[in-house]
């Protein structure tokens, strides 16, 4: 495996923890919101390779408590099981983050970590939105982490145009009995698609409805505004 960067030592990327975060180049999406779009759509050496990544997070093993693997896409690299792996031979919580359109990667994963973030952008039928023509895979991931046994959440960054009080209901239904959910607010700074750096978030009693209506759906839901 190969990365774009290493962050040292995050507080808000794993529920609970002080993690590293590894970030992995490429990705079968293409969000207009995403921050990450430089990794994402075109990503450039240098990359950081798979033993000096380990030789860091071994050296960082006495100041985190985890290790999250993100992108980009992780789930789009075939190495990426036998990485997690590798992690969890040397005694790493593990977390992955994905959008959930590799669901054969994603469960050859599983037995390697120990929290899962899936990332649900909008209701199935506006992922074209962010670049994808068809949502089985993704409804197929959905259905593996809610009757599987892994610590998981599912997470939605409320942004105006992709994200709707009717999108929220359709969510839900897809993502009923899950057992965490989160909402993320949308911040309008560096994106892929420069005509949503001028899009103004949703008020946080916005984002309050959004949750009420989630929470017919599933058990818990969880507000990052």
């Amino acid at each position: 495996m190969k990365f774009s960067g290493i962050q040292k030592t995050s507080l808000i990327d794993y529920p609970e923890r002080i993690a590293a975060v590894l970030f992995t180049p490429g990705c079968n999406l293409r969000c207009p919101y995403c921050y990450n779009w430089r990794i994402a759509v075109d990503p450039k050496p240098p990359f950081l390779n798979e033993e000096a990544a380990i030789q860091m997070l071994e050296e960082r093993k006495k100041y985190v408590d985890a290790v999250v693997v993100t992108g980009g896409e992780p789930t789009i690299h075939k190495e990426l099981p036998r990485f997690l792996k590798k992690l969890k031979e040397r005694g790493f919580t593990v977390k992955l983050d994905t959008n959930g359109f590799n669901p054969r990667v994603l469960e050859e994963s599983l037995p390697h970590v120990d929290y899962v973030a899936l990332d649900i952008k909008t209701s199935p039928e506006k992922y074209h939105l962010v670049g994808a023509k068809d949502t089985a895979a993704l409804l197929q991931t959905i259905e593996i982490l809610k009757t599987g046994k892994i610590e998981y959440e599912f997470r939605t960054t409320v942004v105006p145009k992709i994200i709707e009080e009717k999108d929220i209901t359709r969510i839900g239904e897809i993502a009923k009995d899950a057992r965490n959910y989160a909402l993320q607010q949308f911040i309008p700074e560096d994106v892929l698609d420069k005509t949503f750096q001028t899009v103004k978030p949703y008020p946080p009693e916005v984002i309050n409805e959004f949750a009420e209506t989630l929470k017919k759906y599933v058990k818990k839901v969880v507000l990052r505004v």
